[in-house]
C-alpha cells in the first residue's frame, strides 16, 4: 500500500538535480556528486571501486563476516567511501533471521544507502528553494535562521534516515519475490561526514567506538542501543498495539514479541525491517537516530551483529582492535575472537553468524601491510557473492533507553537457576549489580534464535 520512493521511480529531472548533497557546518561545497551520479552508479553496485561488502579493506575500513553453524550466512555488512562527498562514508551492519533472513539483509544492504541517498537529495532541494526565498525578500534584510548549521544539518539528516527506513520497509512489503511475512533483518547504520556522525539503528546489532579518556587511556562508548523488546517504551508500544512481550520459562532472559492469538513468532527484537506478520501488533522499522560530534580523541567504531556481542563485551573489543597486529586484519581478528569464545564458554551451542565493520576515524589503513588476509574469503563470502545472481537480490528520534552490556541471547542453565533471584539490573544507568560479569565457561547453554517458531495460517476452515 503506498507507493515507495526509489531510484527507479524518480524522474529524469530529479535524477538529474544538480543540488548539492554535501553540507557543511562552514555552508562549503565539498567534493560535489549528484544523485544523478549514484544513479549511474546503481547499475554497477558490485563493481564500485569505493563500495565493499565481502571481507577485505577500503582505505579507511576493514570488514569481515563468517558463517555460524546454523545453516547460511543471514549477516549482511557493506562501507561506501565517497557517498555523498569525499569526506563522508557509509557503514551498516544487517542481520537478517526467519527463512528469507539472508535474503533480507542482502536486499536491505544494497537498497538502504541509494534510499538514504535520495531522501537527502530530495531534503537539500527543498532547503535551497527556501534559502533562495528568503534572500530575495526585499524587506526581510538579513535571514534569520532558527537554528544552527549544525542543528539544520542534524535535522536534514534525520528526516532522511527515516523517510529511507520506512521507504525500504515499504519495498520489502510488495516485493514480488521475497517473502518478509516471518522474516526480517536488523540494521545499524552510520554516516561519517567531516567530524559529524549520524546513525540509525533499528534491532539488536550494535555500534561503539574507542576513545581515548583525560589519561589517553582506550575507553569503549556504546552509541546504539539494542532495541529489545523489554525496554520500558518498546514494551508499552507493543501492548498497546495488542502485540504480547514474554519470556519463555527455559529462556527467561529473552523476552519476545508474540501474536496475540498465537504464541509465534517470539521475535527476540522490537523493531527490524520486515516480519509483517508482526508489524501491526507493535514491531516497527522506524529507526533510533543520533547525532555526534567526533573529537580528537574518537579513534575507531565498530558495528557487529549480535553474533559478537553474545560473547564479547564492549571493553573486550575495543581491546582487541587497539591490539590487532595491524588495522586491515582487526575486523578479521574480533571475529575470530568471537569463534574462541563461543567454544569456550558455549561448548554446546551452535555458533552465530559473525559480521563486522571496523571504521578508522583518522581515515588510514596503513598501506604497507599485505594484502593477503583480506583475500581469503571465507566460504560464506563467497556464498554471498554467488547469491548475486539470485533475482531478488539484484532488484532494485527518541532519547536512548539504557541496554544491557550483553545482548542476553544466549543462555545458559546457571541463569536460568537465577531467574527469579538472579542479578539485578539498574534500569537508570543500564549497569548490573551482579559480581561476575566476565560470564565465564558455563555448561548446558542453548543458542537462542531470533524467531522461535512460525504462525500457523490455514486457509481451510474448521468444521462445524
Amino acid at each position: 500500500m503506498g507507493c515507495c520512493l526509489s531510484t527507479s521511480s524518480r524522474s529524469t529531472d530529479d535524477a538529474g538535480s544538480s543540488s548539492c548533497l554535501e553540507i557543511g557546518l562552514c555552508g562549503q561545497k565539498k567534493g560535489r556528486r549528484t544523485f544523478s551520479d549514484h544513479v549511474v552508479s546503481l547499475q554497477k553496485l558490485t563493481s564500485l571501486p569505493n563500495r565493499i561488502f565481502s571481507n577485505g579493506k577500503s582505505r579507511s575500513s576493514c570488514i569481515f563476516t563468517q558463517q555460524g553453524r546454523k545453516g547460511v550466512n543471514q549477516d549482511a555488512m557493506i562501507v561506501w567511501e565517497d557517498f555523498v562527498s569525499e569526506d563522508a562514508i557509509f557503514c551498516g551492519v544487517f542481520d537478517g533471521h526467519g527463512p528469507y533472513g539472508h535474503l533480507v539483509a542482502r536486499k536491505v544492504r544494497d537498497a538502504l544507502p541509494i534510499k538514504l541517498l535520495s531522501f537527502l537529495d530530495s531534503s537539500e532541494s527543498r532547503r535551497s528553494k527556501a534559502s533562495f526565498k528568503k534572500e530575495i525578500k526585499p524587506e526581510s534584510g538579513e535571514a534569520e535562521n532558527d537554528f544552527s548549521a549544525e542543528e539544520e544539518m542534524s535535522t536534514m539528516w534525520r528526516e532522511a534516515f527515516m523517510k529511507a527506513y520506512k521507504a525500504m520497509d515499504k519495498e520489502l512489503k510488495s516485493h514480488a519475490n521475497l517473502d518478509c511475512f516471518c522474516s526480517g533483518s536488523t540494521s545499524v547504520t552510520i554516516v561519517k561526514q567531516g567530524s559529524n556522525l549520524f546513525m540509525g539503528n533499528i534491532g539488536d546489532s550494535r555500534a561503539i567506538m574507542g576513545s581515548k579518556d583525560s589519561n589517553d587511556s582506550m575507553v569503549a562508548i556504546q552509541l546504539t542501543v539494542d532495541l529489545k523488546p523489554d525496554l520500558p517504551r518498546e514494551a508499552e508500544r507493543i501492548k498497546k498495539c495488542k502485540g504480547r512481550v514474554f519470556a519463555l520459562e527455559d529462556e527467561p532472559e529473552v523476552p519476545r514479541v508474540w501474536l496475540p492469538y498465537d504464541d509465534a513468532p517470539g521475535l527476540a527484537m522490537a523493531r527490524a525491517f520486515g516480519d509483517f506478520c508482526l508489524k501491526e501488533y507493535g514491531v516497527i522499522s522506524i529507526p533510533e537516530f543520533t547525532h555526534r560530534l567526533l573529537t580528537d580523541k574518537d579513534q575507531f567504531i565498530v558495528l557487529a551483529s549480535d553474533g559478537i556481542w553474545d560473547v564479547l563485551s564492549n571493553e573486550e573489543v575495543v581491546e582487541i582492535v587497539s591490539s590487532a597486529p595491524n588495522r586491515s586484519s582487526a575486523a578479521r581478528v574480533i571475529v575470530e575472537s568471537a569463534a574462541r569464545e563461543w567454544k569456550h564458554k558455549y561448548p554446546t551451542s551452535k555458533m552465530d553468524d559473525c559480521a563486522v565493520v571496523c571504521l578508522f576515524l583518522d581515515g588510514k589503513i596503513n598501506s604497507e601491510e599485505s594484502d593477503c588476509d583480506e583475500q581469503c574469503y571465507s566460504s560464506a563470502t563467497i556464498q554471498n557473492n554467488n547469491d548475486l545472481s539470485n533475482p531478488v537480490e539484484l532488484d532494485e528520534g527518541q532519547k536512548s533507553e539504557p541496554s544491557l552490556r550483553r545482548n542476553y541471547t544466549v543462555r545458559s542453565s546457571e541463569e536460568i537457576e537465577k531467574c527469579v533471584g538472579g542479578e539485578s539490573v539498574d534500569v537508570e544507568d543500564g549497569t548490573s549489580t551482579a559480581e561476575d560479569q566476565n560470564w565465564l565457561a558455563l555448561e548446558g547453554v542453548t543458542r537462542v534464535n531470533s524467531l522461535v517458531q512460525l504462525p500457523r495460517f490455514s486457509e481451510e476452515k474448521p468444521n462445524s
